[in-house]
């Protein structure tokens, strides 16, 4: 496949891909919070912690790079845009770790990794819009909401999802959430979901069962 002309899937009104030419959405979309060109990619730090038992859990730092590979067609007409994920401990050496995809269907930016397609972004933006991060898969109903970290009339607005807030003191944990930059994309990514020991010995002490902590910061991005 010959590689793909350095067009912004956000700003273009045609996109040329093995010399067929696709319509695209118009840039008053807000699509800019993720710029879809290829050989775009971030770089970003990352804290993981994992845990197996109480007081019993295990530390990572590394880094991820997510790269736009390539954009295929599917059967609905609908680009889709393969980003690589690979993992250093160094950022010298990268070893390739999973692929995701990513899809705009309307008003809606869908996150596909590990067979998990969540609406991570939905448009118009605009502050305390609401939409379910579950609403192309089968799952319960998880509403996101975003909420702007700077205003919309800033020269690159930030905006932060917020995917879950809730912590019982008791039973569980869940805290999620994202945070886009207009013309720069996903600059940080919180998840923390535990569960707290619920014996009668520990009911309410917080000690955390099981789970897992991952906070991605980005730290540079760019084009190759």
């Amino acid at each position: 496949m010959k590689r793909f002309l350095a067009v912004l899937f956000f700003l273009s009104p045609i996109f040329f891909s093995c010399d067929r030419e696709i319509e695209v959405p118009n840039s008053n979309s807000g699509f800019s919070f993720f710029p879809f060109l290829i050989g775009n990619y971030w770089i970003y730090e990352v804290d993981e912690r994992i845990y197996f038992g109480e007081n019993d859990f295990e530390d990572r730092s590394f880094y991820y790079r997510d790269l736009i590979r390539t954009v295929y067609v599917d059967d609905a007409g609908e680009q889709v845009f393969i980003v690589q994920r690979d993992w250093s401990s160094d950022q010298e050496s990268w070893t390739f770790e999973t692929e995701y995809t990513l899809v705009v269907r309307g008003q809606n930016l869908i996150m596909n990794l590990n067979n998990s397609p969540i609406v991570v972004l939905a448009f118009p933006i605009q502050d305390g819009l609401m939409w379910d991060g579950n609403r192309f898969r089968d799952a319960v109903r998880d509403d996101f909401q975003i909420e702007l970290e700077t205003p919309i009339s800033s020269e690159n607005v930030r905006l932060k999802v917020i995917q879950e807030e809730a912590d019982d003191l008791i039973t569980f944990r869940d805290k999620r959430y994202d945070v886009f930059e207009e013309n720069v994309g996903l600059i940080e990514r919180y998840y923390e979901v535990l569960t707290y020991c619920s014996r009668n010995d520990c009911l309410g002490d917080q000690l955390i069962d099981s789970g897992k902590f991952v906070h991605m910061r980005l730290i540079r991005s760019g084009n190759e």
